[in-house]
Parts: C-alpha cells; sequence; structure tokens
C-alpha cells in the first residue's frame, strides 16, 4: 500500500498512544522493575516490607501521579485545579504506611531502614508516574546500592569496638557487681567508673568499651531492671 505523500503516518500512531494510555503503561511497567528491584534486596535481607509490598507502593505511587497530574487537564488551553493535590496526599499517606513498620520496645527502635525504603520507593513511583524516567531510575539503582553495598559496611561499624561514657542512675545502694554483670553479658566491659551516692539515687559515671552494636541492647537490658532509673551514653 502506497501511502499519499500529504498523509501523516504518525498521526494514526499517536492516536492509538493516546487512546491505549501506553505512557502510563510504561511508566507502570518501569514502577514495577524498581520495585521489585529494591523489594527483592529487602526480600533477601529478611525485611518485613518485601517485594511485593514495594512493587504495590511504587506501582500505587505512580499511578496516582499520574493521575495527579491529568486529572485538571481539559480541551484547549489552561486547566482546572491543582495538578499536585493527590501528590501531595501520596506523601501524607506513605509517611503512615512508614510509621506502621517501625517498633519501640525497651528503648530499642527498629524498622526505620524499612520506613525509609517504602517513603524512597513512593518518591520513585511518583518520579516515574510524572514522566521524570532519569530521575526515577536513577534514584532506584542509587537506593539498591545504598541498601545492598552500604549493608555490610553498616554491619562492620556495628562490630567495630567503641569506647563510651556512661551514666546510670539506680536505686540506692544497687552495688557495682550487679550492674558490672549486665554489661559483661552483653559483651561490654568498664575501663573506669565513678560512684556518687545521692538521697534519691546511686549514680555510676562509667567508661564502657566493647562491640557498638552492643551499647544499644545492653542499655535495653539495664532498663529491663526495676533498680535502673535511668541510662544515658555519653
Amino acid at each position: 500500500m502506497i501511502v499519499p505523500a500529504h498523509q501523516d503516518v504518525s498521526v494514526p500512531m499517536m492516536e492509538m498512544v493516546r487512546v491505549l494510555r501506553l505512557t502510563l503503561l510504561l511508566k507502570l511497567l518501569l514502577a514495577t522493575l524498581m520495585g521489585g528491584i529494591i523489594g527483592f534486596e529487602r526480600e533477601m535481607s529478611g525485611k518485613p516490607a518485601g517485594l511485593r509490598t514495594n512493587i504495590l507502593i511504587c506501582i500505587g505511587a505512580a499511578l496516582l501521579m499520574d493521575i495527579s497530574i491529568r486529572i485538571g487537564v481539559v480541551d484547549g488551553p489552561g486547566r482546572i485545579g491543582d495538578p499536585s493535590r493527590i501528590a501531595a496526599q501520596i506523601v501524607t499517606g506513605v509517611g503512615f504506611l512508614g510509621a506502621g513498620t517501625i517498633m519501640q520496645s525497651q528503648g530499642m527502635v527498629t524498622g526505620l531502614t524499612s520506613a525509609a525504603t517504602i517513603w524512597v520507593v513512593a518518591a520513585i513511583g511518583m518520579a516515574l508516574g510524572a514522566g521524570y524516567y532519569i530521575e526515577g531510575l536513577g534514584t532506584g539503582l542509587l537506593v539498591t546500592l545504598v541498601l545492598g553495598g552500604l549493608g555490610r559496611m553498616e554491619h562492620w561499624l556495628r562490630r567495630a569496638r567503641r569506647v563510651v561514657e556512661v551514666t546510670i542512675r539506680a536505686k540506692v545502694g544497687t552495688p557495682e557487681i550487679e550492674i558490672a554483670h549486665v554489661l559483661r553479658v552483653h559483651g561490654l566491659s568498664i575501663e573506669r567508673q565513678n560512684i556518687f551516692d545521692h538521697p534519691e539515687d546511686r549514680t555510676f559515671e562509667l567508661r564502657v568499651a566493647g562491640p557498638a552494636r552492643q551499647f544499644d541492647v545492653a542499655c535495653a537490658a539495664l532498663l529491663s531492671h526495676d533498680f535502673v532509673y535511668g541510662v544515658q551514653l555519653g
């Protein structure tokens, strides 16, 4: 079939793209890819927000961002409404979702990395939904590098030896051996100590050495005893 010179073959193609929303399909596919890459790393690390969770968050953010941009578009010049109204609610909604992954128990806080991952995955989805493909793909790869590569460095830093000044407020008459025993059980040793007796408590000012990751665990263990009023890391 010979197409007349005056007929533009790109017009039917553009019309098909518009009707089938192939650009939206591309956004959702990229969101699935980026959410899947990050989710796979989280799944391999045994985190609660794993493969499916991150994919769904990224896809949902991309779709809502696309709707947020298009919902005010009308025929002709101009638009109706604010294109950022739905996008702004994504940030708020994902904040509540991320907060659900954070847990606090006996002075220890867990789930912060999962919450941050959920937040940044939603941001990637929003970027892809808005059509910023390079920004979304680049951020996704960078996040994967941070989660996968720096995790080993973080593990090494937590095992590194630290020397920390610790102040412990305990019940009057609490023997030093009780405090030392709790610290020793968790791999920490006392290098120097000063004990001050007050009418309302006994204060231990200690210089404690041991693996960095054990300090939070030891503090939680100390606070679980009724003879300890408070622990402060200097």
